[in-house]
């Protein structure tokens, strides 16, 4: 039977990097039933929403998707639809590899990380209190009874939750990926020291939880010292476990250690639900000139294919960008080449049909 996914191709660069990614999946043969979505800018601009109801329906019948980049407006305009996503379905894992690939330029030769972010607590929970607003005021004033704190009258506030059962399942999660993977330790990345009793929480939760797996070792590293550690030794870590916030900023630091945000791929996954996306954001500047990079989209599908079984189609996939990253001839411009972003796609998806061929 057909897989049943639904494609959101998003905005910007998000419709020709999803495309291209159909393109390979499709090249490999697997089977599948596209259900496509309009979010983000397109949808807010005809439903005055970024998120239609429709397309959690989507997701929900089908279980898996794979999405393009979607803008999210500084400042001002919608919330994240990512963010949305990750909350509404649950999906409290964000899975980000940076694995170091042939034929590109980078300071560090044997980069193989993956990035384990907790996806629906920290201050990306969307607790939030604008300035000079009725609700600041009162939280104000309910600080100054309650603790002493001088919140002052012209700050904006927002609020860090993070739970021990919020932790206690990405904790678990990254043990049993561990396990699952053959990977060798886990780095858990705090400011506890600071933060006692939001980033404490989260690490006296993975060290109590850690003691369930003694076959992996466990350390862990103020994310200051730990961003430091990336860029001068890199090889000697494996899995970083972090907060929300940390793992959004840490896992871009990481995509710039094997070749750029063109080249990093993620997953977000929840107890029911699963939804793939490149790490990048959506580069309003470039949309529709076929510039962009669709490798990380490509690798992103190439993880949604691993996760639905079709393992031959996963090898192939991420084969087939090693083979064609070697080469170098086929080369978006930010791999310092001229190729477009479906020449990219045409050359990785022909490699992938050939090496399935040849078995």
């Amino acid at each position: 039977m057909a897989h049943r996914i639904t494609l959101i191709p998003g905005d910007g660069i998000g419709p020709e990097v999803a495309e291209a990614a159909r393109r390979v999946v499709e090249a490999t043969g697997t089977r599948v039933e596209w259900d496509v979505q309009e979010a983000g800018a397109p949808a807010m601009a005809r439903e005055g929403t970024p998120l239609p109801d429709r397309v959690l329906r989507s997701i929900e019948a089908s279980r898996t998707a794979l999405k393009g980049p979607i803008t999210t407006p500084v400042g001002a305009g919608f919330r994240s639809v990512n963010v949305a996503l990750r909350q509404q379905l649950d999906l409290f894992a964000a899975v980000r590899p940076a694995l170091s690939l042939p034929g590109v330029a980078s300071r560090h030769s044997d980069v193989d990380l993956v990035v384990i972010r907790e996806n629906t607590e920290d201050l990306y929970a969307g607790i939030e209190f604008e300035r000079g607003s009725k609700e600041l005021e009162q939280l104000r004033r309910e600080l100054r009874a309650l603790a002493g704190f001088e919140v002052r009258a012209d700050a904006g506030v927002t609020v860090k939750p993070i739970s021990v059962s919020g932790t206690r399942r990405i904790v678990r999660f990254a043990f049993d990926f561990a396990r699952r993977n053959a990977r060798r330790s886990i780095t858990v990345g705090h400011k506890a020291n600071i933060m006692r009793f939001s980033d404490g929480v989260f690490l006296e939760t993975a060290t109590q939880e850690a003691r369930s797996y003694p076959d992996v070792t466990f350390e862990e590293c103020q994310v200051d010292a730990l961003a430091l550690h990336l860029v001068t030794e890199p090889e000697a870590l494996d899995i970083l476990l972090l907060p929300n916030l940390y793992g959004d900023i840490v896992s871009d630091l990481c995509a710039g250690l094997t070749g750029g945000l063109g080249l990093a791929s993620g997953a977000n996954l929840g107890w029911e639900y699963a939804v793939f996306e490149p790490v990048h954001g959506s580069a309003p500047d470039i949309a529709g000139k076929g510039l962009a990079n669709p490798i990380a989209m490509i690798l992103s599908a190439a993880m949604m294919l691993a996760h639905l079984g079709e393992m031959e189609a996963t090898r192939a996939v991420r084969q087939a960008v090693a083979a064609v990253l070697a080469e170098g001839r086929i080369r978006t411009p930010d791999l310092g080449g001229t190729a477009s972003t479906s020449e990219m796609a045409e050359a990785i998806g022909g490699t992938a049909r050939g090496l399935l061929v040849q078995g």
